[in-house]
């Protein structure tokens, strides 16, 4: 038995475990094999269109009857300066040189779009029984919208004070993420990153501070960790790095590879890849233009210039210019289905939590 079961009441799932949305290195596939499993499967949805998004949840809603939770991004846009953009190319200028590409030559934008009224268009037609967010929360108007679809919201907090902020806003859960966790730092009060608390020092403080149940993440990928979170006060975990090299993901061969390869110390936190703070394997970027460098232009205009290194790079293989986010844990994942998976951490979860109790 699960000691605190709110959020599986909350998300009618069997197993209190999240799929961490994790844009660019999963689709569809992945999270109809984590609802198979009894999870609940997250579709990351900031990068992708309306239409887009629209197509991979009828997907989802044909192959498997269980609840769908669909993730967005709620950062603010800022303009990329004349100067911000020149800065950040002539730092790149001799990985271009390396690579035989021509800097003038035109690139598509970074693609990563804000939760807004046509996103929320899709969310109030398709209904998804679960609406999560990243960077805070859509505006007021937006935000009313999505709960009178019936869908329940949830959102990341990296610190108590978001979690207090994002309970008074109305959500029906929090995610608890520490500083362990792969992607992008949801913080959104704050943009001091070496403040950051780790996931076992911040979910027993948030636990303590509000009311709604809460959803650890961050270092998380077996079933020592779920019963860990558990012990600490958390009604479920999100994972996303132990789901990685599931076959159903969408990462390249040279991303398994690494992933693979990765222990304990390979990851880390820069701003090198898109402009804001997110955790992932090092590549040679990370470590030869940061892992944090002043020269990275804001959100998400970093990833555009690194768009054509990323592409040579890829076709022989390497990823040097790869954003491979991933936590601290990766190194505990594994090559096998994720329903299984799934099952897995559910069943080994169950044994260490009947263990501690005696």
């Amino acid at each position: 038995m699960w000691p605190d079961r709110r959020l599986i009441d909350l998300f009618k799932t069997e197993f209190p475990i999240v799929l961490a949305p994790m844009a660019g290195v999963m689709d569809a596939e992945l999270v109809i094999a984590v609802a198979e499993g009894g999870g609940l499967g997250s579709l990351p949805s900031a990068m992708l269109s309306p239409e887009k998004a629209r197509e991979q949840v009828n997907i989802i809603r044909q192959r498997v009857q269980a609840p769908v939770n669909m993730n967005f991004f709620c950062h603010t846009p800022v303009d990329l300066t004349a100067e911000a953009e020149a800065r950040w190319k002539q730092r790149l200028m001799d990985y271009y040189t390396e690579h035989g590409l021509d800097p003038a030559a035109p690139i598509a934008a970074a693609n990563r779009a804000p939760f807004d009224a046509a996103f929320c268009e899709v969310v109030e037609e398709l209904k998804p029984e679960i609406v999560s967010f990243h960077f805070g929360l859509p505006e007021q108007a937006l935000l009313e919208r999505v709960k009178a679809a019936g869908c329940r919201v949830i959102s990341s907090a990296t610190t108590v004070k978001e979690a207090v902020w994002l309970e008074q806003h109305g959500v029906d859960a929090v995610i608890a993420q520490g500083a362990e966790a792969g992607g992008h730092r949801g913080m959104f009060l704050t943009d001091k990153i070496a403040e950051q608390p780790g996931t076992f020092a911040l979910v027993p403080q948030v636990v303590d501070a509000v009311k709604v149940p809460v959803i650890a993440a961050g270092g998380i990928a077996d079933g020592r960790g779920i019963a860990a979170a558990f012990a600490l006060g958390a009604s479920g975990v999100q994972i996303g790095s132990a789901y990685l090299r599931c076959p159903e993901s969408k990462l390249s061969a040279g991303g398994r590879k690494a992933l693979a390869e990765a222990r304990d110390d390979s990851t880390v936190i820069t701003n090198v890849m898109t402009g804001r703070p997110a955790r992932g394997v090092q590549n040679r970027l990370m470590r030869e233009a940061g892992p944090v460098s002043p020269d990275a232009p804001p959100f998400p205009h970093a990833a555009t210039a690194l768009g054509p290194l990323k592409a040579a790079a890829e076709k022989q293989g390497r990823v040097d210019f790869t954003n491979l986010w991933a936590g601290q844990a990766v190194a505990l994942g594994g090559e096998i289905p994720a329903a299984e998976l799934t099952r897995d951490l559910a069943k080994s979860a169950l044994a260490r939590l009947k263990a501690l109790a005696g």
